[in-house]
């Protein structure tokens, strides 16, 4: 009201309001309203309206503590958790000092008054729903907030149990733990969530962009002059240290390998890539076999050398249409030649490279004659480091016993009767990057 200077509730809480205090501040609203607006007569109307704005605004101090409860307070405001005690009517009779100082209060701020008087008209039906909840089981145990006295909010788990005093009436205690630290933490939390979850939607597209350039060092099939060539490649993660290359150079000569990085993932796949680019180069100066080992055992361990990494290698070179192969390997799973007269096992020359650098390779490339209808199977270690349900390695053994039945087939029949019986073989998901090639002399 305009012009009006009649104390409300906060100034009445300032000097503790008795019953004489309300009778006359509603007089003097009386006879103020009534010299502002001479012609409303008598306020009988807003008399509810006002008398229910001053009490929920302000504690009712003819609400004591309960007697029995008198002995008992120095040990609740002993304790570090806020306690807060309501009658029947929900009015507050006792609250301890840890309760009043999470809130702001002052000393008997809170006493007499009741939810309405408490907490915004908004949260009033929750508010009696776990009351009623409460009444129902004799306890409960719910997390809400408190308000305080500037009009922030803290978040707090309330328990509650309904209990019987010596008079006979039945109290609610309330047990108040301020969980604002803990809700701190997991706001912290979730703000680390959200900056993991989205470092890791950059590390997979990452990862994406790279197994799409580790995809390109995939060995290719391709028909050359009188040879056929069937590649498969599979990677144990998104990307691996397996690679291949099937390189034409004009009609003269092909040039093929399989190459097998130690590890997986990020690491070995990047070494592998650097592998693959030193391999291109020396192919491209049309170096053989046997010297291609060499100078990559050379490049590697005199550039790279990290403590424990090594890599094997599988390379051969068609000459003559295909009619003559030079062959060399080192560390590698022996390769397969299958021709009219069985299947023959190259094995390597020399021991893994990269690792020590007394175990580069010095014996020249086999030389060995070919002829229409033979077959050279090249692949990695993820072919044969396979096991069953009873710990059983596939092993070279394995492996050359499905070459064998397929070996008739079609090549790209061929290629998948492999991998279908190395899938049928192992027990549970891949484990080792997979390379195969097979080349068949028409």
């Amino acid at each position: 009201m305009k012009g009006a200077s009649v104390q409300t509730g906060p100034a009445i809480h300032e000097r503790g309001a008795s019953y004489l205090d309300l009778v006359e501040l509603n007089f003097g609203f009386q006879r103020q309203y009534r010299r502002l607006y001479p012609r409303h007569g008598r306020l009988e109307s807003l008399k509810p309206r006002f008398w229910a704005m001053v009490l929920d605004a302000m504690p009712d101090v003819t609400i004591r503590t309960p007697d029995w409860l008198r002995p008992m307070e120095s040990i609740l405001e002993e304790l570090n958790e806020g306690v807060i005690i309501v009658d029947s009517q929900l009015r507050v009779v006792f609250a301890n000092e840890a309760l009043i100082r999470v809130g702001g209060y002052e000393r008997g701020d809170l006493q007499g008054r009741t939810p309405e008087g408490i907490f915004p008209p908004e949260d009033l039906p929750y508010i009696m729903k776990q009351h009623e909840t409460g009444q129902r089981y004799r306890r409960h145990r719910h997390e809400f907030y408190v308000p305080r006295k500037d009009g922030g909010k803290v978040p707090a788990i309330f328990s509650a149990r309904v209990i019987q005093g010596p008079d006979g009436q039945e109290y609610v205690l309330l047990v108040v733990t301020d969980i604002s630290a803990q809700k701190r933490v997991e706001e912290q939390l979730r703000e680390s969530n959200r900056r993991l979850e989205k470092r890791q939607m950059e590390i997979e597209a990452e990862l994406s962009l790279a197994a799409r350039v580790q995809q390109s060092l995939a060995p290719r099939s391709l028909v050359w002059n009188d040879v056929a060539v069937e590649a498969y490649y599979s990677p144990a993660r998104t990307i691996g240290g397996d690679f291949g290359v099937v390189l034409p150079q004009g009609d003269d000569l092909l040039s093929l390998l399989v190459c097998d990085v130690s590890g997986h993932g990020i690491g070995s796949a990047l070494v592998a890539n650097r592998i693959y680019s030193e391999t291109l180069h020396e192919l491209e100066r049309k170096t053989g076999p046997g010297m291609l080992l060499r100078r990559l055992h050379d490049f590697v361990h005199d550039r790279i050398a990290p403590d424990g990494f090594y890599f094997t290698m599988a390379a051969g070179r068609f000459v003559q249409r295909g009619r003559r192969l030079a062959f060399a390997a080192a560390g590698h799973p022996p390769a397969m030649l299958v021709s009219n007269v069985g299947l023959r096992l190259l094995a390597s020359q020399s021991g893994i490279l990269g690792c020590l650098g007394d175990t580069a390779p010095s014996e020249p490339a086999d030389e060995i004659d070919l002829n229409s209808g033979d077959r050279l199977v090249l692949y990695t270690d993820g072919f044969i480091e396979v096991f069953n349900q009873s710990d059983e390695m596939l092993g070279v053994k394995g492996l050359e016993e499905l070459v064998r039945q397929s070996a008739k087939r079609a090549l790209p029949e061929m290629r998948q009767a492999i991998l279908d019986g190395v899938a049928a073989w192992r027990d549970g998901p891949l484990t080792d990057d997979m390379s195969l090639v097979i080349v068949e002399l028409r």
